[in-house]
């Protein structure tokens, strides 16, 4: 205990005082993410974040992980994560092509799979499937992975969402396998979501930096390896086993993973690559429909919430029975949102700016801020 306890501090105290820095640095270097024709942000915001995160969780994880019951696998766990963030940091700085971003997901898929035997091994009865053989587990275990990752990438698009759901998530297993004995994983959930709470105090509406692919990609790896290792792990366990362990997995990641499922879905039907951009995403409904940054993390954290409580209280129906309620209650709120009216207060505000070609960039800036945060608006004009 006193081991997971002092590496969740030591996350949070490393990443809450490197973002401040972080944020000088890509001030001086105007090292930005600007605004542009799909950003929401008015403003050139850091986009670095990631780096703290990553900072703040290596340096706990390798000083007070326990390694004893991942002795042989513990350096590829590593070597895993510095693929990562070398490619989430290239992206964020020089920018690179999808493809090139997913082939660093790959390689890390492949190390954890290879060398960290990290595998999923039976469906639990989902579609009345139990054990399954070795070249489809491996086919099963990349997509986890890749869609896992690509799923915290792509939901990171309003302030403090992705970092919100990320410390939900991670919290969650960590849980779980702390109460059942599984130090190592724990403690890798745990550092994870300490290093959210210290980025997200930075991150939160009006954020003063975003965690840029660096850090999503890296939430996405961490809750990739702790959902498999839950799945494999959780009927098993003889403390505190959970049944139908795929559906609870699911239920967790429900919200990222539709969602991206979903708008993958959207582009391949239109003809388009799966990784070409849009304004399909969940946020950008809920943006579209007038809500501010803070009601949709605050809205979507609490749904990811209700689906892990759903999950839970549902789970002697049976893997598949629980996954499909997920799936239809995913696009039954996706249909409650595209139905219900745009809050007129938002909307209005949105027609005035988009309407004054005239009026230049910095002021249409600094109304931006005005309607979605007026008292920083103001202090900034005393």
């Amino acid at each position: 205990m006193e081991n997971v306890l002092i590496g969740a501090i030591l996350s949070f105290a490393i990443t809450f005082y490197a973002i401040p820095i972080i944020i000088r640095i890509a001030d001086m270097a105007k090292l930005y993410d600007h605004p542009g024709e799909r950003k929401i942000h008015a403003a050139p915001i850091p986009s670095l974040g990631g780096l703290g995160i990553f900072g703040g969780f290596l340096t706990a994880f390798l000083l007070l992980a326990n390694i004893s019951t991942a002795v042989d696998s513990f350096q590829y766990f590593i070597g895993a994560f510095i693929i990562v963030f070398f490619f989430g940091m290239k992206d964020d700085v020089l920018v690179i092509t999808p493809m090139k971003k997913l082939l660093g997901q790959v390689l890390a898929a492949v190390i954890l799979m290879f060398k960290c035997n990290l595998l999923l091994h039976n469906m639990h009865g989902f579609l009345n499937i139990t054990t399954i053989n070795l070249p489809i587990s491996y086919c099963l275990t990349l997509f986890t992975i890749i869609v896992v990752m690509n799923a915290y990438n792509l939901i990171d698009g309003v302030d403090g969402l992705a970092a919100s759901i990320g410390i939900i998530t991670s919290s969650f297993f960590s849980f779980f396998f702390y109460s059942n004995g599984d130090y190592f994983f724990s403690m890798m959930g745990f550092c994870l979501a300490a290093s959210l709470i210290g980025f997200l105090l930075y991150n939160f509406s009006p954020a003063k930096i975003f965690m840029g692919d660096t850090g999503s990609m890296f939430t996405g790896i961490i809750n990739a390896i702790l959902v498999i290792r839950f799945i494999s792990t959780a009927e098993d366990s003889h403390i505190f086993p959970i049944l139908a362990s795929p559906a609870m997995g699911f239920g967790v990641l429900a919200l990222p993973l539709l969602d991206t499922l979903r708008v993958f879905a959207i582009r391949i039907a239109h003809g388009r690559s799966p990784f070409s951009p849009d304004r399909n995403h969940l946020h950008h409904l809920l943006l579209d429909k007038g809500y501010s940054h803070r009601a949709i993390t605050l809205l979507l954290s609490a749904a990811t919430l209700f689906f892990i409580g759903f999950s839970y209280l549902t789970l002697s129906m049976g893997t598949t029975k629980v996954i499909a309620a997920q799936v239809v209650l995913f696009f039954a709120g996706i249909l409650v949102i595209r139905m219900s009216k745009a809050r007129p207060v938002q909307m209005k505000a949105i027609k005035t700016i988009s309407s004054a070609d005239e009026i230049s960039a910095d002021i249409k800036s600094h109304i931006v801020r005005l309607v979605s945060n007026p008292a920083e608006a103001m202090a900034e004009n005393e």
